[in-house]
């Protein structure tokens, strides 16, 4: 049965042609009594019609002037309307399901005409005025019935299409969403990565060479260097371990292990004593009132008091100094990280570096970004770097 329904489907104009045969053979059974046997004329004028319900999905505007035609030929030759007229009421169901906008009004304006020009060809001489007024109607209700279920199937399946067409847009809408949050997410651990990698590596780095210069002179101050580079590499595992943990997490896996909290703005007085441990003079204040923060603005104010004095000590040049201002308003937080030395290379801080560096301003200006502040990086007048930041006390876009 299934097969059979399906064939139905995929061959619509055999359903429509077997319809047509049947019609035509009630027709021509209906004219042969009407006629006394002879059904010459009523004979020939089912023909067109029943041709109008087979084709009517094939060519419906088509089959619609040929309808008409048929209608002009009954009332020119004054056959009265018979069976086979029936293909009016379907070729009217069919443009008016349809997309062709002029074919649907001709048949609409048929519908109103068809009943009025019956009645004025094939008056009833004992009807009253009223009687025939009332024939009239409830002739042309099927064929406005017809139009009106026409209609509504063609409004019916412009709405599926557009909640189809919907549907297909917002799953697309969801797989772009989907890119662009793996994107973001990617962003996000590079700069982590970055900020991780970058500040405690360069850290060791200077720690080793100091050690290495001072080994044979002064083996306490290589010591003191040797025990900077341990507690630096011991913070670099503990934050990649947060962050290969927050991973996991977000990956269904594992969830235990040893995990530290997310680095905050209190913590930047420890990150400013390491640096200084590690041969860079910082001054830093605070001002104003200090309240906690929402955790990104936090996490942001870190990473870039962080990524800033990354870059002096490795721009800076020798003998260069530092200061970090923290101050504390209404609405925020404002960072201003300042040094005397040499300065970045222009085109780190405008263009990100041709040849893959910078790295570390441009995280800066995607971190300062996400929270919805400002940041504002170059050269001081009187020789240096400097970096303003400007972070809200509500994270925003």
């Amino acid at each position: 049965m299934q097969r059979l329904y399906d064939f139905l489907r995929r061959h619509p104009t055999c359903v429509d042609s077997f319809w047509a045969v049947l019609l035509l053979g009630m027709s021509l059974l209906s004219a042969a009594d009407f006629s006394g046997g002879s059904p010459a004329v009523p004979a020939l004028l089912s023909l067109p019609l029943c041709l109008v319900v087979a084709l009517r999905r094939r060519a419906p505007q088509k089959m619609l002037l040929l309808a008409t035609a048929t209608g002009v030929a009954q009332l020119a030759l004054n056959q009265p309307a018979g069976v086979a007229d029936f293909a009016m009421l379907v070729i009217v169901y069919t443009v008016a399901s349809g997309h062709v906008r002029w074919a649907s009004r001709f048949a609409l304006a048929g519908s109103f005409v068809a009943a009025p020009l019956a009645q004025l060809r094939w008056p009833n001489p004992h009807n009253s005025l009223s009687t025939n007024l009332l024939v009239t109607v409830f002739l042309a209700v099927p064929f406005l019935l017809a139009w009106v279920l026409g209609d509504s199937m063609r409004t019916r399946r412009a709405y599926w299409a557009q909640v189809e067409e919907r549907a297909k847009r917002l799953e697309k809408e969801r797989e772009q969403q989907a890119r662009m949050a793996v994107t973001a997410e990617r962003a996000r651990i590079a700069r982590e990565l970055h900020d991780v990698v970058a500040h405690n590596v360069s850290v060791m780095v200077v720690q080793a060479d100091g050690a290495a210069y001072v080994l044979d002179a002064s083996p306490d101050q290589a010591k003191q260097a040797l025990s900077t580079i341990s507690a630096t590499g011991r913070q670099a595992l503990a934050e990649m371990r947060r962050l290969l943990g927050v991973l996991r997490t977000e990956e269904g896996g594992e969830t235990g292990g040893e995990y530290v909290p997310q680095p905050d703005v209190e913590r930047i007085g420890e990150l400013v004593e390491q640096v200084r441990s590690a041969g860079l003079p910082v001054d830093f204040k605070i001002e104003g009132a200090p309240r906690p923060l929402p955790s990104g603005v936090e996490l942001t104010a870190y990473r870039i008091v962080q990524e800033a004095l990354t870059n002096t000590r490795k721009h800076g040049g020798p003998d260069v100094g530092a200061s970090v201002r923290l101050t504390y308003f209404d609405d925020g937080l404002g960072l201003l990280v300042e040094d005397d030395g040499r300065g970045a290379q222009q085109e780190l801080y405008e263009a990100g570096g041709a040849d893959g560096m910078g790295h570390g301003l441009i995280g800066m200006r995607e971190r300062v970004g996400m929270v919805g502040g400002t940041l504002d990086a170059g050269p001081r007048p009187g020789g240096g770097f400097r970096i303003s930041v400007l972070l809200p006390n509500r994270p925003g876009r």
